[in-house]
């Protein structure tokens, strides 16, 4: 299958290509980037030098969209809508790596993020969790590869969403990201000497991300949750580390609780639930596909650990899950890699 990444020359871009150029079932035959049009891989990504891959170009849909079957769109927000449209309008497959089609409500992402201009096809739109819609990613045209935090956080809740489990509010989710997260364009928040030995929260009003989070968990549990998200950023590449505190519904033992987890991600392949006793580490899931899970109980109160990369499983590596399920590929295929150690 020809396969083709609007947006590449950023860090999702790399990761995508990181675990394209390996994936036994596909090619890569398109690369835009406005601002290295006409250049090659190497001088954009000096790791890449001497694959076979094109060059960068423009972006020109009706020019490339018969040169890919199915393209992955690693826009910014309010940008991507567009181009997802035409190419949709065009017959192919796509997996927008944007906030564009996450949100169900146009009026709510609106709020967050502006006016959205193609509303026809968030209901054309699923979200790009496999672990909670893998049948309908299978029969999708367009996936909405979900938030990085939102995956982190999520994964970490839903089988407590499932049973029906969390409060309509007080859950806390303090999550941790790599600096990463915020893109390879350079910045001064993002500047060696703002970010390093430092770890800082923001946006602590209030996350885009946390309407997705609400979205879906609220879908979960068949009734309305809200939760009380907080982001920082710390001093590492990639990664986020999710330490989340629920008051639960009813009194639960810790063994009922691991059970639980246990029950609802014994068939998945990339959740790793840790054994009672443990709790993850960002290092362990390292360039991987993997959400590693910890569990502790406190009285009435459940401790919910959750570490993933943010680039792979939290961007780029569930893009390509997606893209396996839509295909009728191997869901884990191009995946398997274990964390580099150490």
């Amino acid at each position: 299958m020809k396969v083709g990444i609007i947006g590449a020359s950023g860090y999702t871009g790399f990761e995508l290509l990181r675990i394209l150029l390996r994936h036994p079932e596909v090619e890569v035959t398109v690369l835009t980037a406005e601002r290295f049009a006409g250049k090659g891989i190497e001088e954009v990504f000096p790791p890449l030098k001497g694959l076979p891959l094109p060059p960068f170009e423009p972006l020109e849909v009706e020019r490339m969209a018969e040169r890919a079957d199915l393209f992955f769109t690693a826009l910014p927000h309010g940008t991507s809508m567009e181009v997802v449209k035409a190419l949709f309008e065009r017959g192919k497959k796509v997996v927008d790596l944007s906030a564009d089609f996450r949100l169900r409500d146009p009026s709510l992402y609106e709020r967050w993020y502006g006016p959205h201009r193609c509303p026809e096809l968030l209901k054309e739109a699923v979200y790009g969790l496999p672990e909670v819609h893998r049948e309908r990613i299978r029969g999708a045209s367009l996936v909405a590869n979900p938030g990085c935090y939102p995956t982190g956080a999520i994964l970490a809740l839903m089988p407590l969403a499932s049973e029906g489990l969390l409060p309509e509010e007080g859950v806390v989710i303090d999550a941790k990201s790599g600096v990463s997260g915020t893109g390879r364009a350079p910045s001064q928040g993002t500047h060696f000497c703002e970010v390093a030995e430092a770890i800082r929260a923001y946006n602590v009003r209030g996350h885009r991300h946390s309407p997705e989070m609400d979205q879906e968990l609220s879908s979960l549990q068949g009734r309305r949750v809200r939760v009380n998200f907080t982001p920082h950023l710390v001093p590492m590449n990639r990664g986020i580390l999710s330490t989340i505190y629920v008051p639960l519904e009813k009194e639960l033992k810790e063994g009922d609780l691991y059970e639980l987890y246990r029950t609802t991600y014994s068939e998945e392949p990339f959740i790793r639930l840790c054994e009672p006793g443990r709790v993850p580490s960002t290092s362990e899931v390292r360039g991987t596909n993997f959400c590693d899970i910890g569990l502790v109980l406190k009285g009435r109160s459940a401790v919910v650990i959750s570490a993933i990369d943010n680039l792979t499983k939290g961007a780029s590596g569930q893009a390509v899950q997606n893209m396996n399920l839509m295909l009728g590929l191997v869901e884990t295929l191009g995946l398997e890699d274990l964390s580099l150690f150490p």
